[in-house]
């Protein structure tokens, strides 16, 4: 084992990339060699070494009055996450959104001198790094821009594979206008308050999912950007999230933790360490109060026990909610649900009902997810939850079986 603080950076370096690939993140043969090749640790001067080459550690590099990260060097697993996703082969065109000088010149290595890269930010002081800290380590080749993402990469051409390396609530149409027939798209893109890593191939006018991977990304800014709406219940401890659906009338709730709580399990168990990706996709496509419930934690009195005290599932009704919980079992765990409120049964079986449909329908799946122009008039999209956002039309579809009911949320602009 290498001791992080007697190692120097290339052994360092050597011992990231093989962790990488025993986990799996690095599949392919190109990404390992431009793991293997490009000192992470000279865009990240900020950390210790050992910060600089930990598999699954990110590098703030940048934050906002609020101590808030606005930029960061991505964590090595999802930036070979994504690379992996993207496919991109000697002598591609490539763009990125989303600067900080390590991602890109990993793409760098990965076309060869036939291609090229561009890689493009928002912030004067993250483009003036990243060029820098290119310049620096021998990658001068690669194009930085400062330009608003919104507009895509000025002065470029048709790209093959366009990364974007923050968090995204749309798609705007420069991006598909940039990308060769058959090219591709990675974007970590938010429905309903989930983000997913998705790599989207292009076909015609509309983009269709091939790969889905949880991630978490600084979100977009610029004329991109879109906040979640926060509902604060019980003083400040217990927030619910939302991106799309806010209550009609958020007064409804006052108290409503004041109430019995009603319990209901589900008989549906999930292994250690299995992903349940599949299960939150499937809610919420498939539940219109859906909506993601937050604890403080510096507040947490322990009234409420959700399954994931930072981003829960809860399925919201009027004055009514239920949300999920977990119990251990001998060999794993059991999802239940908690619900509070005058119509708390009524609200928590519905939400038992979905999850129990998850596990017999759909346990093995995972949805494809298209991406139309917003101007798509719904008989024209395939079945399926149905996200209107202000450039794009998205449509989460499962396979036809026990498939979640067409219906259609309108994600207005905040």
């Amino acid at each position: 084992m290498i001791h992080p603080e007697t190692a120097d950076p290339e052994a360092l370096r050597t011992a990231m990339t093989d962790q990488l690939v025993r986990e799996g993140a690095i599949r392919s043969k190109e990404v390992e060699a431009a793991f293997r090749t490009v000192p992470r640790h000279e865009f990240a001067p900020e950390a210790p070494l050992a910060q600089a080459y930990s598999a699954h550690e990110a590098v703030p590099t940048k934050k906002n009055e609020h101590g808030i990260t606005i930029s960061s060097v991505s964590a090595p697993d999802v930036q070979a996450m994504m690379l992996e996703q993207a496919g991109a082969q000697a002598g591609m065109r490539v763009g990125e959104i989303g600067s900080g000088g390590y991602n890109a010149a990993l793409m760098a290595e990965i076309v060869g001198p036939d291609g090229s890269v561009v890689t493009i930010d928002i912030d004067p002081d993250v483009t003036s790094r990243a060029r820098q800290l290119l310049d620096r380590t021998g990658y001068g080749t690669v194009q930085v821009a400062l330009a608003d993402a919104e507009h895509g990469i000025p002065d470029t051409g048709t790209l093959d594979r366009l990364v974007v390396t923050v968090g995204a609530w749309d798609i705007p149409p420069a991006w598909t206008d940039q990308l060769a027939e058959h090219g591709r798209l990675v974007v970590p893109l938010r429905m309903r308050g989930l983000t997913r890593s998705i790599a989207f191939d292009r076909d015609g006018e509309r983009l269709v999912s091939r790969s889905a991977e949880v991630c978490g990304f600084v979100t977009m800014q610029g004329e991109g950007e879109h906040a979640e709406r926060l509902l604060l219940i019980r003083g400040k401890e217990i927030g619910l999230r939302f991106d799309d659906g806010w209550p009609a009338d958020p007064d409804a709730l006052n108290g409503v933790f004041d109430t019995d709580r009603v319990e209901k399990w589900t008989g549906v168990t999930v292994a250690p360490r299995e992903p349940i990706k599949g299960m939150q996709m499937w809610l919420a496509a498939a539940l219109d109060g859906f909506c993601l419930m937050s604890v403080d934690t510096d507040l947490d009195t322990g009234l409420v026990a959700p399954q994931n005290r930072r981003a829960n599932i809860t399925l919201l009704d009027g004055d009514s909610l239920a949300y999920l919980a977990i119990r251990r079992t001998a060999d794993g765990a059991e999802f239940g649900v908690h619900g509070y409120g005058p119509n708390a049964d009524r609200v928590a079986t519905s939400l038992v009902e979905e999850l129990q449909k998850w596990d017999r329908d759909h346990r093995q799946d995972e949805p494809v997810i298209y991406v139309y122009p917003a101007s798509t008039p719904e008989a024209d999209l395939p079945a399926g939850r149905v996200i209107t956002k202000r450039h794009r039309r998205l449509v989460i579809s499962w396979p036809q079986e026990g498939q979640v009911s067409k219906s259609t949320v309108t994600e207005k602009e905040k």
